[in-house]
């Protein structure tokens, strides 16, 4: 080796260097640079939470029919989530199993069988193969079927994981906040709209900034009309020029309460960001001014209810999931957002407004009425997360402290970095031998 040649980077240099990053991560602090610049992290963040979490992908309401599907995609991976003959939801690979053609390139869409585009090879909704033309006699089409992937559904709410061995807590998830969910019957809705967002931010920046209203005030003056900017708040946190805005946020709570208790719905806030594998939390929000909806002033958007919804005042039911969706569930309609990463300055926002089957556009309600708040504060918040971005790429940024109301911020970066800390722990020894043997060979 010429002795003016750097020997190359060993992967396990990578290793230690991400796990370094992680370890001395400042609790109460906001991330360094690389965690939302490094293509190297991007990597790890694809790898260690989106390759081993579950995610939240699409909605029943969007696969409503035997043959109905919606592609996602995942980082380099594409993904069918379809509904199968027995009207059960799957999750396929969309890589044929000759020799690797995507399948289905369009977004959503219904199909009796799916047929590879190049060689025809076709195959159940169910991902059994049914046709491979050409074949050896002894060709044993059983062990050809798509490849799947985990898949589970809650409250009409589609969830997958790539990883082979899934977070064993997702029962104990889905029984806490099935319930909640059970009354808006969102498998039994439809779609009314559905948008894609690209920001020009990591995925990370998106997170935090939803995980937080300390902006709400300044920055989203459509969703303030009707939602009180107190999530995570105390009493001793209210200025005085919130006093009056608080003291309608209690009187709305207790009206909340109310409705609540004669109802038989849960109520209660559980909260568990970052305390398992697959952090939420779940709550009931009290709305202002009319406290139906997300219309100017809480007023209603859609005339018919949806589920169960015993009356127009049945707050926002607000349920976070780690690490890429949140949800609105309003009396009249939900809203549900994901989060996909693009690449480590980019991310898309997938939003999707559900109603009652039976609501008609025109009647019931208008795009306009209905997606108007959350499309502009969507928009709002995209300005807010690219801002960021281009801020923790200065030379200067440092990390910053959190404000108290900023304490679902810190939960969810404190449950990023103990799954980054979980996923690089077993490889973490065999990356310091590598890096030892890879310096005494380089010296």
């Amino acid at each position: 080796m010429s002795p003016t040649t750097a020997p190359a980077a060993h992967p396990a240099a990578h290793t230690a260097d991400l796990s370094a990053m992680v370890e001395r991560r400042e609790v109460g602090y906001s991330l360094e640079s690389a965690f939302y610049t490094s293509q190297e992290v991007f990597d790890l963040d694809m790898r260690a939470i989106f390759g081993q979490h579950w995610l939240f992908v699409a909605t029943e309401a969007e696969i409503p029919e035997p043959g109905d599907f919606v592609t996602v995609e995942i980082g380099t991976q594409s993904l069918i989530v379809v509904r199968d003959d027995d009207e059960e939801v799957r999750a396929l690979r969309n890589v044929c199993r000759h020799r690797g053609s995507r399948l289905l390139e369009e977004p959503c869409g219904s199909v009796g069988n799916i047929v590879c585009p190049y060689h025809q090879w076709t195959y159940r909704p169910d991902g059994e193969l049914l046709y491979a033309e050409s074949q050896s006699p002894s060709f044993d089409k059983s062990r050809f079927g798509l490849k799947q992937v985990h898949v589970r559904t809650v409250g009409g709410l589609v969830f997958v994981c790539l990883a082979d061995e899934p977070p064993a807590d997702f029962d104990e998830v889905a029984s806490v906040i099935e319930p909640y969910l059970r009354s808006y019957r969102v498998a039994e809705a439809k779609v009314a709209h559905q948008t894609d967002l690209v920001e020009q931010g990591n995925w990370k920046l998106v997170m935090e900034n939803n995980r937080e209203c300390h902006h709400c005030d300044a920055s989203h003056p459509e969703l303030i009309t009707s939602y009180f900017p107190f999530l995570r708040y105390d009493e001793a946190d209210i200025t005085p020029r919130l006093r009056p805005l608080y003291e309608r946020y209690v009187k709305a709570t207790d009206d909340l309460d109310d409705v609540c208790r004669m109802s038989g719905v849960p109520r209660e806030l559980v909260h568990e960001l970052d305390t398992r594998e697959t952090g939420f939390m779940i709550m009931r929000l009290p709305l202002d001014g009319d406290g139906a909806s997300f219309g100017h002033d809480g007023a209603q958007v859609c005339r018919k209810l949806i589920g169960d919804s015993p009356t127009p005042k049945f707050g926002d039911l607000s349920l976070h999931m780690q690490p890429n969706s949140w949800f609105h569930f309003l009396s009249d309609h939900v809203i549900v957002f994901s989060v996909l990463p693009l690449r480590p300055d980019r991310s898309m926002v997938r939003t999707t407004w559900l109603v009652h089957a039976d609501a008609v556009e025109g009647e019931d309600y208008t795009l306009e009425g209905l997606t108007g708040v959350w499309t502009a504060t969507n928009d709002q918040d995209r300005v807010l997360v690219e801002k960021g971005q281009r801020g923790v790429s200065d030379p200067s940024y440092e990390p910053g402290p959190y404000a108290l109301i900023e304490d679902d911020v810190e939960a969810f970066v404190n449950w990023y970095v103990g799954r980054l800390h979980a996923y690089l722990a077993p490889h973490r020894e065999s990356a310091e031998r590598l890096g030892h043997l890879s310096a005494v060979v380089g010296s």
